[in-house]
């Protein structure tokens, strides 16, 4: 079961996760927190002192970096995110290993109540033996995406000490803000200057990804009238009365989250902030068709309209906005990349599973600006909370998936 790499992912993945890189979605600035400089300015560092080329970070805040070829074949991407979710404490992260996991229940030293249940995760159940990583549980361990950083670093340390590897130009680059959505430019097709790409930024061993919702994102803003209470009789407008008629209006037993899968799309409210006198109601629209994304902007824009027309003293406003498409769109057009990574993945084994990504990646907006750019699996599992885990076995796998990739593309 030991693997060449597993060390070196094991004390990447520990190092890189202790250090927070939490990205902001309020923030207007590029990275939109400046911690996120602490990971980008490492691998700059690192990438340089493995003897990677033209390693530099970019304007839009993106470290990229050049493994040169050995061979003929084209220039392929290799990109993982270094910010961590925002919807989870991702301060002070603790990582521990777990060697030899021995298949039962694993519990936390800083939440004793908190319990990952191999019962209730039965991917866990198949690593009995594996070495498993996950933070100590008040935090999120942070593997999206730094078992995706873990492994290019890796991969990119081993082709640049073994120049007899075959392989074509290689160009790496490490993104901030992909969790909120900021995380490619449209300048960055021109900086990686690749034929194709790869994000490391899948979960489950096999599964190599070409398929993603297409986003947009809400913004409603009410603004009532506001008046002393005691003098409010007839005057009054309360603006948190009329944001909760919003939510409460929207489609809830059919189209939010918890009540939807597989190629289902939803609406979700993610943010309510204000009071009586103005509300901001924050929302993301999701769908793998662009006809649904159209109809859900429709029923948002239908809601508003029908809470104003019931208290014309109000002004609702409604803002949306487009994040990301599917990147199936383009792919599809031509399957090149998904088919080698397919290839590559059952080299090791492994038989390949293609499944809809109910969110998306940079993938998504770097394949829409014109760089072909399917997902590749880490292994990282129970994301963005404090149950995360991954299985320093399966990010071993993925490092050699991604070596195979490089040497069948230049042999094709």
């Amino acid at each position: 079961m030991k693997n060449r790499f597993d060390q070196e992912l094991e004390t990447r993945l520990v190092r890189y996760a202790a250090i927070d890189s939490q990205s902001d979605e309020t923030s207007p600035s590029t990275p939109s927190t400046e911690i996120q400089f602490d990971m980008l300015n490492l691998l700059r560092q690192e990438l340089t002192e493995i003897g990677a080329q033209d390693v530099e970070m970019t304007g839009d805040s993106v470290v990229v970096a050049t493994i040169p070829g050995t061979a003929d074949g084209p220039t392929i991407g290799f990109l993982a995110h270094v910010d961590t979710a925002p919807q989870f404490n991702a301060t002070g992260v603790k990582p521990r290993v777990i060697k030899g996991y021995n298949g039962g229940e694993i519990t936390f030293p800083d939440d004793p109540d908190l319990v990952l249940s191999p019962e209730e995760h039965p991917y866990l159940a198949e690593k009995i033996g594996h070495d498993l990583i996950t933070a100590s549980g008040t935090t999120l361990l942070g593997a999206d995406d730094k078992a995706g950083v873990s492994i290019l670093m890796t991969m990119a340390r081993h082709l640049l000490e073994n120049n007899d590897i075959p392989h074509g130009p290689i160009r790496i680059a490490f993104t901030p803000d992909e969790e909120i959505g900021r995380g490619v430019t449209e300048q960055l097709p021109k900086n990686l200057g690749a034929d194709f790409a790869y994000t490391l930024d899948g979960q489950e061993l096999g599964e190599i990804e070409y398929e993603s919702f297409s986003a947009d994102r809400a913004v409603i803003k009410i603004t009532g009238v506001s008046i002393h209470p005691g003098l409010a009789k007839d005057k009054m407008v309360n603006a948190a009365h009329l944001a909760a008629k919003i939510v409460q209006t929207l489609p809830q037993a059919t189209m939010t989250p918890e009540v939807t899968d597989g190629r289902q799309g939803f609406i979700h409210v993610t943010d309510m902030n204000g009071g009586s006198s103005e509300m901001e109601i924050k929302l993301i629209l999701r769908d793998f068709e662009m006809e649904a994304l159209e109809a859900q902007r429709e029923i948002v824009r239908q809601v508003c309209a029908a809470v104003q027309a019931t208290e014309p003293r109000a002004t609702i406003t409604c803002d949306i906005s487009h994040q990301y498409r599917n990147m199936r769109y383009w792919l599809e057009k031509d399957m090149t990349p998904v088919d080698l990574a397919r290839e590559a993945c059952r080299e090791q084994g492994i038989e390949p599973v293609s499944v809809p990504i109910r969110g998306g990646t940079d993938g998504s907006r770097l394949t829409e600006f014109g760089t072909p750019t399917p997902n590749i699996f880490t292994g990282m599992q129970c994301i963005h909370g404090p149950l995360e885990w991954i299985s320093v076995q399966d990010m071993a796998i993925a490092t050699e998936t991604c070596l195979s990739l490089v040497g069948k593309a230049a042999r094709s």
